[in-house]
C-alpha cells in the first residue's frame, strides 16, 4: 500500500539541509568577525596616522659664533636737553597767541595772553575789601591810642582799654588777610600771560584765539611745548655683557636715517649703575651738541659704542625666536625626541639675525620657525638628514 493511500505525514528534513544551515551560520559569523577585525585594523591605522600628524616635523639649526664687529650698535630715541609743556595756571579765554611751531623763543618771552574777567572782578573786590579793612584798622588804632591816654589818667578802666587794644589787633589781622588776598589775585592775574621758561624752539601749539582754557583739571592739555634743542640727549639700554666697557666720557657715534653717511658725535654723560632685572640692561645717557638743529626731538637714531664683542655670544636668525609671557625663548631639539624651551638674552639685534649673549651655545640644536603651539616637552620629529646636524 502506498504512503499517499495511507495518509501518512511527509518525511523529516534530511541531514544535508541541517548541515547547510550550520555552514551558513559559520560563514556569517566569519564575515562579521572579519569585518570587525578589518574595522579595528583601520581604526588602529587612523590612530597611528593621527598621532603621527600631531607630532610636528621641525628643522633644526646650529648657532654660529657672533662676529666681532668692534662696535655695539643700539637703538636710541633723541630728546631735547630741556623740554617743558606750557599749561595755563588760570582759566580764561585765549586773547592772542604770539608764537607758532618752529619759532625760536627766548627766556621770559610772552607766548600767549588770556582774558580772565572773573579774576579781574575778584581782584577789584579784593582791593575794595582791603581799603575797608585799612579804614577799620586806622579807626581802631586811633581809638586804642585815646583809651591808653585816658587809662593813664584813670579816666577809663583797664578792661575797656584792653578791649580797644584787642579790637585793633583783630582789625590789623583782617587788613593783613585782605592784603594777602589782593597779592594772591594779582599773582593769579599775572598767569594770564604765558611765558617761555627758557630759550628754545616751540615744538607744539594746541590753542586758538577765543578758545576756553580750563586750569587745574585732569583734562587740561598744554597750550605750547618749548624745547631747548641746542643740545640733545638720548637714553640707551646697554646689555649687561658690555656694561663693564661703558664709562662716562666715552664718545658714541649717532647715525640717523635722514642723514646717510653722516655721524654725530655724542658723549656718554651718565649711567644708572644698576642692571634692570627685567631686561638685563644698564640705562645710560648720552648728549650731543646740536648747533645746526639737525637733531630733532623724538627722532630715531642708532648709537654705536666702541666696545669689543661679548665673549661667548652666538648668532641666530630672528625666525627662531619665541616671544611670549616668559620673555624671549628658543626651542631646542633634545636627544629624547622632545622640544625644550630655553630663555635667552639678546645682546644685539641686527634685524634678520640677533646676537644671543646667554641661553644657548654652538652645541645646541635650535628649532627654526617653531610652531606657535609648541610647548616644553612636546614630541617632535626632526627633518630627514638633520638628526646629526
Amino acid at each position: 500500500m502506498s504512503e499517499a493511500s495511507t495518509g501518512a505525514p511527509p518525511p523529516a528534513p534530511s541531514r544535508s539541509l541541517r548541515t547547510a544551515g550550520i555552514a551558513a551560520a559559520v560563514i556569517a559569523v566569519g564575515v562579521v568577525g572579519a569585518g570587525i577585525a578589518t574595522r579595528a585594523h583601520r581604526d588602529g591605522k587612523l590612530a597611528d596616522w593621527t598621532a603621527a600628524q600631531s607630532t610636528p616635523t621641525v628643522a633644526v639649526i646650529r648657532p654660529k659664533p657672533a662676529e666681532a664687529t668692534g662696535a655695539l650698535t643700539l637703538p636710541a630715541t633723541l630728546q631735547a636737553l630741556n623740554s617743558a609743556p606750557i599749561f595755563a595756571r588760570t582759566s580764561g579765554y585765549v586773547r592772542k597767541w604770539y608764537v607758532d611751531i618752529g619759532d625760536p623763543v627766548r627766556a621770559g618771552q610772552t607766548l600767549a595772553v588770556l582774558d580772565a574777567p572773573e579774576i579781574d572782578q575778584q581782584l577789584v573786590a579784593a582791593r575794595a575789601d582791603l581799603e575797608t579793612a585799612r579804614a577799620n584798622q586806622q579807626l581802631a588804632a586811633s581809638t586804642a591810642t585815646r583809651w591808653r591816654n585816658m587809662l593813664a589818667k584813670d579816666a577809663v578802666s583797664k578792661q575797656e582799654t584792653d578791649e580797644k587794644v584787642g579790637d585793633l589787633a583783630a582789625k590789623t589781622a583782617v587788613a593783613n588777610a585782605a592784603r594777602a588776598n589782593v597779592a594772591r589775585l594779582t599773582y593769579t592775574q599775572g598767569f594770564t600771560r604765558l611765558l617761555a621758561p627758557f630759550g628754545g624752539v616751540v615744538t607744539s601749539r594746541s590753542t586758538e584765539i577765543g578758545a576756553l582754557v580750563t586750569a587745574g583739571t585732569a583734562a587740561s592739555t598744554p597750550l605750547f611745548t618749548v624745547s631747548d634743542v641746542r643740545r640733545m640727549r638720548a637714553y640707551i639700554r646697554v646689555p649687561q655683557n658690555y656694561s663693564a666697557q661703558i664709562h662716562a666720557g666715552m664718545h658714541v657715534a649717532l647715525t640717523l636715517p635722514e642723514y646717510p653717511g653722516r655721524t654725530f658725535d655724542a658723549t656718554l654723560t651718565r649711567s644708572a649703575g644698576a642692571v634692570d632685572p627685567s631686561s638685563g640692561t644698564v640705562l645710560v645717557q648720552v648728549e650731543a651738541p646740536n648747533p645746526d638743529h639737525a637733531l630733532k626731538p623724538g627722532a630715531y637714531a642708532q648709537a654705536s659704542f666702541p666696545v669689543a664683542g661679548a665673549s661667548g655670544a652666538v648668532a641666530l636668525p630672528a625666525s627662531a625666536l619665541i616671544v611670549g609671557e616668559s620673555g624671549t625663548q628658543v626651542a631646542l631639539a633634545g636627544s629624547d625626541g622632545k622640544a625644550h624651551l630655553r630663555t635667552i638674552r639678546i645682546g644685539q639685534d641686527h634685524g634678520n639675525t640677533v646676537d644671543v649673549s646667554a641661553g644657548v651655545t654652538v652645541a645646541d640644536r635650535v628649532i627654526d620657525n617653531p610652531p606657535d603651539s609648541l610647548a616644553d616637552g612636546d614630541p617632535i620629529r626632526v627633518q630627514n638628514g638633520q638628526g646629526a646636524r
